[in-house]
């Protein structure tokens, strides 16, 4: 399981949400960090003069110094949220992104926190979460929210929309329901239409038919599952429209949120593109984004 470090409080959170995840299914713990060489990180004051000198010969020591203790520091977080967790580390001197994209093809995840100071961290302002979750060959957890309650009971909750990778997001989250031991929340929303919009237009919307029609396509969504993972409660949510409004208010009470992804040109989502970054941006508790492994 890889991690990456940057040593701001969303990268801790990753980094202890990773080692639970990863001591509980016997995982080794890959903590990285991507030295930042932009012009301003080489621009240093010397002893005599609060001005900037550029010190070539002396950058890669200081950043590697600063990329071990950041590493060093993030064992520590890691070891104190899982003691037994087996933990290794590493940097690199190429971008954050392409790496992690090169690392998922031997992780079985990758994690991120929400937020952060360099490139690692540039999750939600740059391009680095459409490189590595549209390129990743594994799931990509985004963690977000406080710190989890121990024991920590709050269900998975899984985006069904029929898609192909739907299908593979619903058997990531019976996976994460099982190996967690708490129930599945399966959310479908029929279209990507406001809140309202859609129940506002009584002229053409039948609730019943509705209903049993969207009930019966989160059956088929499901069908399966349930003979493999016996131990998992599911537990059925059908809503008319306003998917990011349904999933985020279910992150508030959910452990993990777990959507699929087109694979080209970013997030897909559940429905609509906005869904996922809307959830990565706005959810409460940890996302994975589950996407097809050939990348």
């Amino acid at each position: 399981m890889t991690v990456g470090v940057d040593g701001s409080p969303p990268s801790e959170g990753a980094v202890r949400w990773a080692a639970t995840t990863a001591a509980g299914r016997g995982l080794t713990l890959h903590l990285v960090h991507a030295v930042d060489f932009s012009p301003a990180s080489l621009l240093t004051p010397t002893p005599s003069s609060e001005l900037p000198f550029f010190r070539p010969s002396e950058a890669f020591e200081w950043a590697e110094e600063d990329a071990n203790a950041l590493l060093t520091a993030a064992a520590e977080t890691a070891r104190a949220a899982a003691p037994d967790v087996h933990i290794t580390t590493d940097i690199a001197l190429t971008g954050s992104a392409k790496w992690l994209v090169e690392l998922s093809h031997r992780s079985a995840m990758v994690v991120l926190g929400a937020t952060g100071s360099t490139r690692l961290g540039e999750l939600l302002v740059g391009s680095t979460p459409v490189a590595v979750v549209g390129h990743s060959a594994c799931p990509v957890v985004v963690v977000r929210g406080a710190a989890p309650p121990v024991p920590d009971d709050r269900p998975v909750v899984v985006g069904v929309d029929g898609s192909a990778l739907s299908e593979m997001a619903v058997e990531a989250a019976f996976e994460e329901a099982s190996w967690r031991g708490v129930d599945l929340v399966a959310v479908h929303v029929w279209t990507d239409m406001r809140p309202g919009d859609v129940e506002a237009s009584p002229h053409w919307f039948d609730p019943v038919a509705f209903e049993e029609s969207e009930q019966a396509l989160v059956s088929e969504c499901l069908a399966g599952f349930g003979d493999r993972f016996p131990d998992v409660t599911v537990h059925r949510k059908t809503y008319v429209d306003g998917p990011r409004a349904h999933l985020k208010a279910w992150s508030e009470k959910a452990q993990l949120v777990v959507v699929g992804s087109r694979g080209r040109g970013g997030f897909a989502g559940l429905l609509m593109g906005s869904t996922s970054n809307t959830l990565l941006r706005e959810a409460a508790c940890p996302v994975m984004v589950v996407r097809p492994e050939a990348s």
